[in-house]
């Protein structure tokens, strides 16, 4: 896998985390005490120290009020430049960065798209500059977020990569034919790796409308997680009942998927 680059020095998130650990540290408590505080846990606080964990709102106001600094609205005001990057939106930067990264298994539905962990630069582009008020600059960010999100595929160990996609996908043109093109064949690329399987389904699958949602399944004995997509906001959640009926659907879907050899040709 390649080495992932540092954490942008000057960013708020870690300025955020250096000043938690700056503060803690002042106060005399460990990071026990302040994940007690938090209601997380000490590896939580560690990875919030170290910028690798994006830091919820609740974080933030549960700080403000341990500390008190800058009137009680300093890490508040943070959490507000955080969340405002355009890499992506706050529900969803907590997946990419601290979900997908650590799974041993993600499994994926798409009706409308190819997931975003396989789209081309080209294709992502086209996708991102359509999007309401989207400015360059904003477009940008949000292409080098999703190509840094496919990091992930690289090396031994990456997760196991099982995706689910509509047929009509393969045929929704997005852009012109060259980036369709190049689209397909990196699906055709990516889909001889080991660790990944694309299966495309039958279009008369009605369980699939729904929207397009991953399930991670995560290490160590950790709940599995959730993540779907709806126009407004996404929803990321571990609630053991929202996952059992993700599952429910992942398995009536793929009751309709074709097999692998079938889905490349």
């Amino acid at each position: 896998m390649g080495v992932e680059p540092l954490p942008d020095p000057g960013s708020p998130r870690v300025r955020f985390g250096a000043e938690m650990r700056r503060l803690r540290e002042e106060a005399g408590f460990s990071q026990s005490a302040v994940a007690a505080r938090l209601g997380c846990t000490q590896t939580q606080v560690c990875r919030l120290e170290a910028a690798t964990r994006t830091p919820s709102k609740s974080d933030a106001e549960r700080l403000d009020l341990l500390f008190g600094t800058g009137g009680g609205t300093f890490f508040a005001g943070l959490h507000r430049r955080i969340v405002a990057r355009p890499g992506g939106p706050a529900w969803f930067m907590s997946w990419a960065e601290e979900v997908e990264p650590n799974a041993l298994v993600l499994r994926s539905w798409d009706p409308l798209l190819v997931p975003g962990l396989l789209q081309t630069e080209a294709y992502a582009r086209h996708l991102f500059s359509h999007g309401p008020r989207a400015t360059p600059d904003e477009v940008e960010e949000r292409v080098r977020a999703r190509m840094r999100r496919r990091r992930i595929l690289d090396g031994d160990d990456s997760p196991l990569l099982l995706v689910l996609i509509d047929e009509g996908v393969l045929r929704r043109k997005v852009n012109g034919p060259k980036v369709m093109w190049e689209q397909l064949d990196y699906l055709l690329e990516v889909a001889q790796r080991s660790s990944v399987s694309v299966q495309v389904v039958d279009p008369e699958c009605m369980a699939g409308l729904a929207g397009p949602f991953m399930i991670a399944e995560l290490p160590n004995g950790q709940p599995h997680t959730i993540h779907a997509d709806s126009p407004v906001e996404g929803h990321v959640t571990a609630d053991p009942i929202q996952v059992a009926s993700i599952w429910s659907r992942y398995e009536a879907i793929r009751r309709w998927a074709y097999p692998d050899r079938m889905s490349l040709k």
